[in-house]
């Protein structure tokens, strides 16, 4: 019946002098004018204002903008912050806008994308674009040691490495995974059955088996010097160390396509390209990054929200978003346009997005996420033995959680004192 009546309701003109306040942030928000004129355009009662808020000073601003409740109607957020946000209760349920549309379809998107959108059973948001971690690599590197596919899983990555490193000797390293970014060994967990938390959310669970597994697999790249002990500020160039062959694979999103491109030299166009992350028994998960649209709760129009969002939602729309700035869309029926399908460097983040898996669902992740971080780079670094490493980041983990588990813990309780299951 709800959604009926959201249906009835956004078939309704909008009211003259409605005004949307949208935040989006970093380069989305200076591109995405193009596509609210043309909305504003169709929809003359209603009015956009795009607020840019840099990436870095994002999150804080959101906080204090919920505490002042001075929230904006839609609003783009990176999918590790949608469980935080949903946890403070910011954000408007949208199943019933979803059952009532004909825009937003959600078979139509790659079912982990939709999932990080998803927070105790309740849909909080909509997919606007996609990004994952896969391989960048040299192809005629590959060929100097006798391999003309890139590997496909863990094994076949591990014998490449060696073959190439022989090749390399001291001029460079087979694989560049910076010490300062926690996206492979993250990625590289997320091929695990094991989930990363146990306990519903409210322990690690990094003495897993899967993730012993991810940290011996990650930590032996490096001490097989497949891999250098850098940071990123430790290399100069990543684009041109990656061209003169200081690297065969380097493991990055699709951001890098252009950046790859524009930066080629002479001699090397058609010799580099894109892969999906090998895993243990074969191609393997990566993880479900990109930004959702949001309708904050506090809105008080959310019907032209909705509308808006549906509209930035379209395929055709999402193809041009593409084109505009380059961030893949995630739809797979957006897919279809010439200028995707015709890329081979980005089928290989098409076949990755079929196998993407949401980080865990709560407002702790980033923390706990560098936290794995910092104690990966102890194991690589400065030989922290990898059985205290696990032991070390569960009880580092414990502590971040231990509001979360007495939340938790206190629900049971109440459950139970009232004869609830």
């Amino acid at each position: 019946m709800f959604a009926l009546l959201i249906l009835l309701a956004s078939c309704k003109p909008a009211q003259q002098g409605t005004t949307l306040r949208f935040w989006a942030m970093g380069r989305e928000a200076e591109v995405v004018g193009e596509l609210i004129r043309e909305f504003e355009a169709e929809n003359p009662g209603i009015r956009v204002e795009v607020q840019n808020i840099p990436w870095t000073a994002a999150h804080e601003k959101l906080l204090t903008a919920y505490a002042a409740d001075g929230l904006p109607d839609v609003c783009q957020l990176g999918n590790t912050w949608i469980a935080e946000f949903a946890t403070l209760q910011a954000l408007e349920p949208l199943q019933p806008y979803v059952d009532a549309s004909h825009t937003v379809q959600q078979q139509d998107y790659f079912a982990g994308i939709w999932d990080t959108n998803v927070v105790e059973g309740q849909l909080v948001g909509v997919p606007w674009y996609v990004d994952t971690r896969l391989l960048f690599y040299r192809k005629d590197l590959l060929r100097a040691v006798g391999y003309s596919q890139p590997p496909r899983t863990w094994a076949e990555w591990e014998q490449v490495n060696a073959a190439l490193k022989q090749h390399m000797g001291d001029r460079g390293y087979p694989v560049l995974m910076p010490l300062n970014e926690f996206e492979p060994q993250l990625s590289f967990a997320l091929q695990q059955q094991d989930p990363l938390l146990r306990d519903h959310d409210t322990r690690g669970n990094f003495r897993s088996a899967g993730f012993r597994r991810t940290l011996a697999f990650y930590d032996n790249m490096f001490q097989q010097g497949w891999a250098p002990k850098m940071s990123e500020t430790q290399i100069s160039n990543v684009w041109d160390e990656f061209f003169r062959g200081f690297t065969a694979f380097y493991l990055s999103g699709p951001w890098n396509i252009r950046e790859f491109r524009q930066r080629q030299p002479a001699g090397l166009e058609g010799e580099w390209g894109t892969a999906p992350l090998p895993g243990p028994e074969g191609p393997g998960a990566g993880i479900a990054g990109g930004t959702s649209l949001v309708v904050m709760r506090s809105s008080q129009q959310k019907q032209a929200a909705w509308k808006l969002i549906e509209f930035l939602s379209r395929p055709a729309i999402q193809q041009r978003f593409y084109t505009i700035i380059g961030d893949l869309p995630p739809r797979r029926s957006a897919w279809q346009s010439a200028e995707l399908t015709g890329d081979p460097l980005t089928a290989a983040f098409a076949d990755q997005l079929e196998r993407v898996k949401p980080t865990p669902k709560v407002l702790e992740w980033e923390r706990i996420a560098q936290q794995m971080r910092v104690v990966t780079e102890q194991v690589v670094r400065g030989g922290l033995p990898q059985d205290k490493a696990v032991q070390q980041l569960d009880q580092q983990v414990d502590d971040i959680l231990a509001k979360r588990r007495w939340i938790v813990e206190q629900q049971a309780a109440g459950n139970a004192a009232g004869g609830h299951p």
